[in-house]
């Protein structure tokens, strides 16, 4: 961290304490490189950092040698390290897969394709490993696989069987299970509703997953029937929705919402992916698709918000050469290892009964 910056921002009180920003551990990084200083500040649940945000990038810009300001909120920590998964309760009829996964089974959902969903759950299983955890990762989207692509394993071809069930295929630390490995990269799957379940669940209950601490399933986009056979048969710890701030991508969000609800698995909470994007030659952070919706949203129906994750040059980058950028450091990196933690955090707390979500008309 930069001293003068931090200097500075502990001269602004922490609207909850009183404390200096640092003083207060609100502060995730704070850093000036090439005229641009970055904060990462830490926010409570339901509060408002708009004031607090102005107030930050008023006092920083005054530094000598600073041009430009950018502030990127992450959800306040209860600690400054992950908190481990929690202990496995007994749940009524255990499906196979839940018994070879023994620790956290998360899906990362969305009600609709574009929103970044597979990025975020491959950057948060790269969080999670960065973190120390054993991880598993089934990409459950059989019609458009991403995750071979963000986890580097295009070449991989087939799937190998052994006495103990399907081969996952690894990179990164990741135990990794995906369509992808069994179709050519110009090829489409067309397969009827039927097919794509049984694809899903032979995933789900033959592999060898070898107990990780946490099996994130990379959900298809939409409400149809390969999310119903998964949230209906799985034995899911909860959800995490990810989703744009503009109001097209909330409307559908809510819709995969309402079916994890409907199927009584807990909502572990919205994550905003693409919340700005930050211009690689200026830094200067742009809202293309608005702002602050999905904490909004998830205010208004009472569940957690996650996190705000950043569109940037090298997210972008990292994705397409298959190397998770939540394995560097940096505010992007920091952004995934904070909703990692905030999911974990979410999960441990989805295990004590959860109250009914009310959806807003």
């Amino acid at each position: 961290m930069s001293d003068a910056l931090l200097a500075c921002l502990n001269t602004i009180p922490d609207p909850e304490t009183g404390k200096g920003l640092d003083d207060a551990d609100r502060l995730d990084g704070a850093v000036i490189d090439k005229g641009i200083a970055t904060i990462v500040l830490k926010v409570t649940q339901g509060s408002d950092p708009a004031k607090l945000k102005a107030r930050i990038e008023s006092e920083a810009a005054k530094l000598d040698g600073v041009e430009r300001v950018r502030v990127i909120t992450t959800l306040q920590r209860e600690s400054s390290s992950p908190p481990p998964a929690a202990p496995q309760p007994a749940k009524a009829a255990e499906s196979p897969a839940a018994k070879r996964a023994a620790g956290l089974i998360i899906a990362v959902a969305a009600g609709k394709g574009g929103v970044g969903k597979s990025t975020v759950a491959a950057n948060l299983a790269a969080a999670m490993i960065k973190a120390g955890m054993s991880v598993g990762v089934l990409d459950a989207d059989i019609y458009g696989p991403s995750i071979p692509r963000l986890f580097g394993l295009r070449e991989v071809q087939g799937l190998r069987k052994n006495e103990d069930g399907i081969e996952p295929a690894g990179a990164h630390g990741a135990k990794i299970v995906s369509m992808g490995f069994l179709t050519k990269p110009d090829q489409p799957v067309v397969w009827r509703g039927p097919m794509v379940q049984g694809a899903i669940q032979q995933f789900l209950n033959d592999t060898a997953w070898g107990n990780p601490d946490v099996l994130i399933i990379d959900m298809p986009p939409g409400t149809g029937d390969a999310q119903l056979a998964i949230a209906q048969t799985v034995s899911l710890d909860g959800a995490v929705i990810a989703c744009t701030p503009q109001d097209l991508a909330l409307d559908d969000a809510r819709k995969a919402m309402a079916m994890f609800e409907k199927t009584h698995t807990p909502i572990l909470g919205i994550v905003e992916n693409m919340s700005v994007f930050l211009c690689p030659h200026c830094g200067e952070p742009s809202e293309i698709f608005g702002h602050g919706g999905a904490r909004e949203e998830a205010a208004a129906i009472g569940v957690p918000f996650l996190g705000e994750i950043p569109l940037t040059m090298e997210l972008r980058e990292r994705s397409d050469t298959g190397k998770p950028v939540a394995f560097d450091k940096g505010p992007v990196a920091d952004a995934f290892a904070n909703t990692a933690s905030a999911v974990l955090e979410s999960a441990g707390e989805a295990r004590k009964p959860a109250p009914k979500i009310t959806f807003s008309a």
